[in-house]
């Protein structure tokens, strides 16, 4: 169980914004190695408590035409032009125990979550002189949780972002940076499990509240990268600001300002003689 649980913390640190390799380039097509995360975190969106996690975890990559396993995240193409990309991607959250965080004492625990869907890649802006472009992620997706014996439905996301990525920031040095902020928008069923509390969970100092549909905030964050012989470092810093969301009256958002932020290093191991073509 304790190994579920480190993966779905994995799924989430490493979908930030994580520019790596360079420009353009030729990499092999797999690697295999181990890594290591440190990462802080708060137990939700708007919670008050947070959770120191260190974390090691297989480092797994592969460059395929269709399937893409990469330090960021799980993907699959679907359609790809010069300037649009169409893919799905798998995205995870870490549970919470209630009786570890004040606001949700006595309230059930929120079980592992994922997300799985689609999003539509524009690309608005490249100088390649610089190394740098910006785009637009559309994605859409399905909100899961489980306790590794079923899995509920609970909910749609929506979290449009613009990205900014910056290879070689200081010349020469081979470091890049990666900049992402966006608003997010969900249903009730998303809402509801973090924020919703039941007639039967409500005390004096947590009335109820039931969560409704609409905005759910806003996230920024900046990540660096750098590489070095077989070594790959990521540092990165993520704010969410709920101030306006459509949830924010709700007893259990303690917090209008959430900070996450973390580092992780991976070490190659073996990789393939074949490479394949990455343009960034």
């Amino acid at each position: 169980m304790l190994l579920y649980l480190r993966l779905f913390v994995i799924l989430l640190v490493l979908s930030g914004t994580f520019p790596n390799g360079s420009w353009a380039d030729q990499k092999p097509l797999w690697e295999v190695g181990a890594g290591l995360a440190l990462i802080q975190m708060p137990d939700y969106r708007g919670s008050n408590e947070s959770r120191f996690y260190p974390l090691p975890y297989p480092h797994v990559v592969y460059r395929g035409d269709i399937l893409k396993i990469d330090e960021n995240r799980i993907s699959g193409q679907i359609f790809k032009t010069d300037r649009v990309l169409l893919d799905f991607s798998i995205f995870g959250s870490v549970p919470v125990n209630s009786e570890d965080n004040s606001a949700r004492e006595d309230m059930p625990d929120l079980d592992p979550t994922f997300e799985l869907g689609p999003a539509l890649k524009v690309k608005l802006w490249e100088h390649k002189g610089y190394k740098s472009k910006i785009d637009l992620t559309l994605p859409v997706r399905a909100f899961f949780s489980t306790d590794f014996s079923s899995v509920h439905h609970e909910g749609w996301v929506f979290s449009p972002r613009i990205n900014f990525v910056k290879h070689d920031l200081i010349s020469g040095a081979g470091l890049h940076l990666g900049v992402s902020a966006g608003p997010m928008f969900s249903d009730s069923g998303y809402h509801d499990y973090y924020y919703t509390v039941e007639h039967r969970y409500a005390e004096l100092r947590r009335p109820e509240y039931s969560a409704g549909s609409g905005y759910s905030g806003s996230t920024l964050t900046v990540g660096v990268s750098k590489e070095y012989k077989q070594f790959i470092f990521h540092a990165f810093v993520s704010a969410d600001f709920l101030r306006g969301a459509a949830f924010e009256d709700s007893p259990l958002v303690k917090r209008e300002t959430s900070i996450m932020g973390g580092f992780n290093v991976s070490w190659i191991f073996f990789k393939s003689q074949k490479t394949v073509n990455v343009v960034k």
